[in-house]
């Protein structure tokens, strides 16, 4: 375990080099599968809230961004490791995952998190809920009293409703409601839950540089309103 962990501090610090050394590039790790927030278009590229907010921030802070798509059960040790520099996939900032990686200030507020199911009055306190592995829904529904059933991405907690795996399905409002555009038999059920603290961009513990960056464009942002407009525009959350 010891040497595991020293090899994974190497690359973040061999990683934290080059960029210190005047690296301009920066690799964007999202999941791209979360729509509105980040999802694959039709021409197999990143896309939604957070490749546009991504490529305006990279743009602000004078870096160039290359995005890279990572299965979200494993986003954050990838970071780590020095797969990419940033992670922008609608990760909420919570004390656990501080821990590990550091944040950015949050670019969204809180989102609240939605129930989603195929008919009204399902058992949301003693019924089994889906939701995606390693999520904060996924915690709060563990100390709720109902059963949790966890998936590896979002589009399997919402074909586990559907499919009649799981009562209902918790997940970020916006993203709950994208599913139900896309699916007419699901309905909103029972009241939001506001979870987390907001949510903002995942940077190694030692990239303090490339962090300071991100913060000052993203506060840029928020002073000329342009971040507000971006929120509009993909009903990804409450405004600032």
């Amino acid at each position: 375990m010891k040497s595991m962990l020293l090899g994974t501090v190497a690359l973040a610090l061999t990683a934290s080099v080059a960029f210190a050394d005047g690296h301009s590039t920066v690799r964007m790790g999202t999941e791209g599968a979360y729509p509105p927030w980040n999802f694959i278009n039709d021409n197999g590229e990143v896309d939604g809230f957070e490749r546009a907010l991504g490529d305006e921030l990279c743009a602000r802070a004078e870096l160039t961004c290359e995005w890279v798509t990572n299965e979200w059960d494993s986003i954050i040790p990838n970071l780590v490791s020095g797969n990419y520099d940033a992670i922008i996939a609608g990760m909420s900032i919570t004390a656990e995952r501080d821990e590990v990686i550091d944040f950015t200030q949050a670019y969204t507020p809180p989102d609240p998190s939605t129930y989603a199911a195929m008919s009204d009055g399902v058992d949301l306190s003693g019924g089994v809920i889906a939701a995606q592995t390693g999520t904060i829904q996924a915690g709060y529904i563990a100390e709720s009293g109902a059963t949790l059933v966890e998936f590896a991405t979002p589009d399997e907690t919402i074909a586990a409703v559907v499919n009649g795996e799981a009562d209902a399905v918790l997940a970020d409002d916006s993203f709950i409601r994208t599913a139900i555009e896309a699916n007419g038999d699901l309905m909103v059920v029972g009241d939001p839950v506001s979870l987390g603290g907001g949510v903002g961009m995942g940077i190694r513990e030692s990239d303090g540089d490339l962090k300071a960056k991100f913060d000052a464009a993203i506060q840029s942002m928020k002073d000329d309103g342009s971040l507000n407009e971006l929120i509009a525009t993909w009903e990804v959350s409450s405004q600032w």
